[in-house]
């Protein structure tokens, strides 16, 4: 079976924008083998400014691929079924930001999977907020 990220994009700001439909299947690296791992759906509070680590790479229970296929999605689901378009999230590699999810934004991205490479998450404040998220990848064989 499969994994599969579908986007759908349209805007009335860009002038002759047609939007973007775009579907891929998540495979290996270099081939159209099916991605083979993943850490499992899984949900975090948040409700401090301290950065956590929401992946520690050296701590997988299954051993990713260094520098290979791995996709991680990330959505700030907000608290209690509120989305709170002012709770942001910091999410950074080694703690370096890449970017901010604010409450209902979400994202996808490609990572390396290297141990020392940790995906962090950073409230902007104090107020109680909710991540989902979940990392696939490929399995490192001995």
């Amino acid at each position: 079976m499969a994994t599969t990220a579908t986007i759908s994009i349209s805007s009335d700001i860009a002038p002759g924008f047609g939007g973007i439909n775009a579907s891929m299947t998540l495979t290996q690296a270099g081939t159209l083998t099916d991605i083979d791992s993943t850490t499992g759906f899984q949900i975090r509070k948040l409700a401090t400014t301290s950065p956590v680590d929401l992946i520690t790479m050296v701590n997988e229970l299954v051993e990713p691929k260094d520098s290979v296929a791995a996709k991680i999605y990330i959505r700030n689901i907000g608290y209690k079924g509120v989305i709170d378009k002012s709770v942001a999230v910091t999410i950074g590699i080694k703690s370096e930001p890449i970017g901010e999810l604010f409450g209902g934004d979400w994202m996808v991205m490609p990572l390396t999977c290297i141990d020392a490479d940790d995906i962090t998450a950073t409230p902007k404040t104090a107020d109680t907020g909710v991540l989902e998220y979940v990392m696939f990848y490929e399995e490192a064989t001995s």
